[in-house]
């Protein structure tokens, strides 16, 4: 087998350029040596397994070979540890290529980054992280994850960014970068889907302002914009009752009141019920609005202008449930150059280009099936009949 060039790169490596790469991985030879998977789930048989592949689809077999959860409905677990860094006053990438050989129907795509392990084998749900990033879904439920620590509290985007991974078996490259100026910039595929504030778009601080609770809504405010009209009567031949007695039933002539009891007339549907009568709505001339308790400054915010700053990242980890398995991860990347992240995004264009004319070609081979499938119009059938009247002729 040809050897594939793996890194594994710590923060005291200088690249070329200016920055440095904390950790890399294209999935070569000994990657499982450098990878330790999570013993967690072991003891309940939900435990799933990832095994080096490439999926159906490759430019170069061993270039584009990754790591693919190979079972359906289980837990998968596999964290990698590096030498411990803060991205304090630098740029943080975070970028990996995912590839769903089949519609995972419900499940994760993610990669977790957080601080330095104790015990690997342990890597979980329960496990403290500082960044989750990547595609999710259940269902109809799809977004792409991004979800920060701040001071112990996972803390979600306050808007789902968009789900590009579709199940259609081609490789797609997710990039973070988290800047020192407390913004975010995600990539889906080389294109940016967001770009904001940390502060702004993620509920990390304590609201700057709130509702001031000692303010009351006067007794007199008219928060109602419609009231009842009071000029609108109910008209006197106005008839709610449903149902009313059959007018033109008669007693049966044998009918005993003895035997049978006292006669009493069928009840019939009302043919003058109108529906029950409710006065009509006029607009409240003395409406002033929803009334809202004025704000006041929030004696529990604390502007923090480092919330993108993480004191310690030591580790990176698949921690999945998946529904339908077959996901390959591939050329993982924790920088703080561009340049270093670009150079395994080509990897990915290259990929990606054999990717979509072999799905061309796989699906216009299928099409040409189906057609050929297809029983011929039934405009022959028609054609045989008009000879067999031309006969009778």
């Amino acid at each position: 087998m040809t050897m594939r060039r793996s890194l594994l790169c710590v923060g005291s490596l200088t690249s070329l350029a200016s920055g440095k790469v904390y950790f890399s991985e294209t999935f070569g030879d000994g990657w499982d040596s450098r990878w330790t998977a999570s013993q967690l789930k072991d003891s309940e048989g939900t435990a799933g397994k990832f095994v080096a592949s490439a999926g159906k689809w490759f430019a170069d077999e061993a270039e584009d070979t990754g790591i693919q959860t190979s079972e359906d409905s289980k837990f998968f677990g596999l964290s990698a540890g590096f030498e411990s860094f803060s991205n304090e006053g630098k740029d943080l990438i975070i970028q990996y290529q995912a590839k769903y050989e089949k519609n995972v129907e419900c499940g994760g795509g993610y990669v977790k980054i957080g601080p330095k392990m104790a015990d690997a084998t342990t890597f979980g749900d329960p496990t403290p992280y500082n960044i989750m990033f990547g595609p999710d879904m259940c269902g109809y439920t799809k977004r792409t994850h991004l979800i920060f620590n701040y001071k112990g509290k996972n803390v979600l985007k306050k808007a789902d960014m968009a789900y590009k991974q579709e199940g259609e078996g081609t490789s797609h490259i997710y990039r973070l970068v988290v800047k020192p100026d407390n913004t975010v910039r995600v990539e889906i595929d080389q294109e940016k889907i967001y770009e904001g504030s940390m502060k702004e778009d993620w509920e990390l601080l304590a609201a700057k302002e709130i509702s001031d609770p000692d303010d009351k809504k006067p007794s007199e405010w008219a928060d109602s914009s419609m009231m009842d009209d009071p000029e609108d009567k109910k008209p006197d031949n106005w008839v709610e009752e449903k149902r009313t007695v059959d007018s033109a039933a008669k007693k049966p002539d044998d009918w005993d009141d003895e035997e049978d009891g006292e006669w009493e007339a069928p009840m019939i549907d009302n043919p003058e019920f109108k529906g029950e009568w409710s006065v009509k709505r006029i607009s409240n001339p003395a409406y002033v609005g929803v009334w809202e308790a004025k704000k006041i400054a929030n004696p529990e915010y604390v502007d923090d202008e480092s919330v993108y700053k993480f004191a310690d990242f030591g580790f990176i980890g698949f921690d999945l449930w998946q529904v339908k398995g077959g996901t390959i991860f591939d050329n993982v990347i924790i920088t703080d150059d561009v340049a270093e992240a670009d150079a395994f995004a080509k990897k990915w264009a290259t990929l990606s280009e054999v990717e979509k004319a072999k799905k061309k070609e796989e699906d216009d081979k299928k099409a040409e099936e189906a057609k050929a499938a297809t029983p011929p119009p039934a405009a022959d059938a028609a054609s045989d009949n008009d000879d067999d009247d031309d006969a009778e002729e």
